[in-house]
């Protein structure tokens, strides 16, 4: 029986584009990011499983490929990704909604593979990323000037996570702790892990 573990999960939000704090460390000339313009769902599935596996994320694995591919088509959906020498490294998820007072954009993933960690990536996408998600209104028809960037993380993501978060300009706007059973971010990954 899997066993329930406390959980914090932490929201930080930004409210104006000149609060972006871009990372002092640009983009190593072997590394790139690029806007995926029609990503598919197998795509999708390994960037999530590549970062996620090792933070336990689960929630979508459950999707059909069908259910996926929706969320990827939702309007206002977009993935950046960043390359490492040619092959995928990271990226960011942005998903737009519209709310009073404008567009408000949610980073919904983000986050760099396990060998992509501690080389100084992860301020860079997430510059990107944010910088993207505010101006994310220019390039999906129909959505109103963006006045909000907003994300959750929780206890079980890198422990790097807030402080990059907030050293790109975001701000803890609530906390809450909850008791929950973890899902397992590595099912299907790799055969006896």
């Amino acid at each position: 029986m899997d066993s329930m573990i406390e959980v914090t999960t932490t929201h930080l939000q930004q409210l104006s584009a000149s609060a972006l704090v871009p990372s002092s460390r640009p983009l190593p000339a072997r590394a790139r990011i690029e806007l995926v313009r029609e990503i598919t769902p197998e795509f999708s599935k390994f960037l999530y499983q590549g970062v996620g596996s090792e933070w336990n994320w689960a929630d979508r694995l459950k999707l059909t490929r069908t259910q996926w591919d929706e969320l990827m088509r939702t309007p206002g959906t977009e993935t950046h990704v960043l390359y490492v020498n040619g092959a995928p490294g990271g990226y960011v998820e942005l998903l737009a909604r519209h709310a009073d007072g404008g567009t408000e954009v949610e980073i919904m993933y983000f986050g760099l593979f396990p060998q992509c960690i501690g080389q100084g990536l992860g301020g860079a996408l997430l510059t990107e990323g944010i910088a993207r998600a505010w101006d994310l209104d220019t390039r999906c028809e129909g959505f109103a000037p963006v006045a909000r960037v907003w994300v959750h993380t929780c206890s079980l993501d890198g422990p790097a996570a807030i402080a990059n978060y907030e050293a790109r300009g975001l701000s803890v706007f609530h906390t809450e702790t909850e008791k929950l059973v973890p899902g397992d971010g590595a099912a299907g990954m790799w055969p006896g892990g």
